[in-house]
C-alpha cells in the first residue's frame, strides 16, 4: 500500500464524495423523448498545484519507466491537467438523484478498462458501477502489481491486490543501451479482470501500482447515466435529460471541496454553464514536487545518464 495515496488523497476525497448518490438499483430506466442537454466548461481557477515527484532510483525499473522522466532521474505525476486558459480536465460532472430516465449506455454494460502504458495508467479518471467488470492490461515490458480500494467519508477498504502480468515476448534487458535493447512495441499481457463489488456509502475507486507507486488511476461510482467527463478544453456535456431542475455536481479525487450548481432543463432545450473550481492550496501530498534538491534522494550523475526520458522529457513546475 502507498503511503502518498493513503494519507494524503483520500483525506481530500472525503469532502467530495458525501452527497454521492446511492446504488443503481433505485433507479428506473424509461423512454425520454423531451430531453434537453446541459452543456458547460469546467475551469481550474488560481494557480496549479505542484505535481508530486518520485525519485525513480528507488523504485524498480528506473531503466524503463525512466524512459517518461525530467532527465535527472525524477518521475513527475501532475494529477491537476489545465489548458492555458484553465480548461481544467478529468473532472466528472453527474446529476444528483436522478431517479429514472433514459438508459445507461450498452455499450458500457462490460465495465471500463484501464490500460498500463509506459508505466502510466489510463486514464487517470472514470466511472464505475457497482457490481461491473473492471478489465486492466499490461502493455508494458515490466511487472505490475494492481492494489484496488474503495474509499469515502467512512474510510477505505481493500478490493482486490493482484500481479499483472507482461507479455512473454516482451525483451528483457533494458540495461542494454542498443537500439535493438531500447526499442519495443506496446504488447498487450493476459488481461486482469476483477468485479468491482463496493460497500454501501463508499463510492470512489483508486488504484495504484504497488512496484511503481506514480501509476494512479481513480473512479467515481455513478448511479445514473446522466455524467460526463471533462476534456481537454474542459468541455462536458449530458444529454437526453428529462426535464426538471437537477443538481449539477463536480468531482475530482484532488479537489476537497464540493462544487455544485442548480440547473433546470426545459424540453428540447440546451443549457450552458460555466463551473469555476478554485486550485486547492498547500501541500495536497507528501511526495510533492520540492523546488530544491533534495540530498536524501540526490540521483548520482552516472545514474542520471541511464535513466533517459526517451518517450517525454517532464517539465518541473
Amino acid at each position: 500500500m502507498q503511503i502518498d495515496i493513503k494519507r494524503e488523497a483520500w483525506a481530500a476525497l472525503f469532502f467530495c464524495t458525501l452527497a454521492v448518490t446511492s446504488e443503481a438499483f433505485g433507479y428506473q430506466e424509461v423512454q425520454v423523448s423531451d430531453g434537453g442537454t446541459i452543456t458547460g466548461i469546467v475551469t481550474l481557477e488560481g494557480s496549479t498545484p505542484k505535481p508530486k515527484g518520485y525519485n525513480l532510483t528507488t523504485l524498480p525499473d528506473q531503466f524503463y519507466c525512466g524512459r517518461i522522466s525530467d532527465g535527472h532521474g525524477w518521475r513527475i505525476l501532475q494529477p491537476f491537467q489545465r489548458g492555458s486558459h484553465g480548461e481544467f480536465q478529468d473532472v466528472v460532472m453527474y446529476l444528483e438523484d436522478v431517479e429514472k430516465g433514459k438508459p445507461f449506455d450498452k455499450s458500457e454494460s462490460d465495465g471500463p478498462a484501464i490500460e498500463a502504458r509506459d508505466c502510466l495508467f489510463a486514464p487517470f479518471v472514470t466511472v464505475v458501477r457497482n457490481n461491473q467488470t473492471l478489465t486492466v492490461i499490461n502493455m508494458d515490458p515490466v511487472m505490475h502489481d494492481i492494489q484496488a480500494y474503495e474509499t469515502s467519508h467512512m474510510g477505505a477498504r481493500v478490493l482486490f491486490n493482484v500481479p499483472l502480468p507482461m507479455n512473454p515476448q516482451h525483451p528483457r534487458n533494458f540495461k542494454d543501451r542498443t537500439d535493438a535493447g531500447l526499442y519495443h512495441k506496446h504488447m498487450a499481457g493476459q488481461p486482469m479482470k476483477q468485479q468491482i463489488n463496493l460497500t454501501k456509502g463508499r463510492n470512489v475507486f483508486v488504484m495504484q501500482c504497488g512496484f511503481h507507486a506514480y501509476m494512479e488511476s481513480w473512479a467515481l461510482a455513478i448511479s445514473n447515466p446522466y455524467y460526463s467527463k471533462t476534456d481537454e478544453a474542459g468541455r462536458f456535456t449530458i444529454s437526453n435529460v428529462p426535464p426538471g431542475t437537477y443538481k449539477l455536481v463536480a468531482w475530482h479525487p484532488y479537489v476537497r471541496q464540493r462544487y455544485e450548481q442548480t440547473v433546470i432543463v426545459r424540453a428540447g432545450e440546451t443549457v450552458h454553464t460555466h463551473v469555476p473550481i478554485e486550485a486547492p492550496k498547500g501541500r495536497l501530498y507528501a511526495n510533492e514536487v520540492l523546488d530544491r534538491e533534495y540530498v536524501r534522494y540526490k540521483v548520482a550523475d552516472d545514474v542520471k545518464r541511464e535513466i533517459e526520458p526517451l518517450v517525454e522529457k517532464q517539465e518541473h513546475p
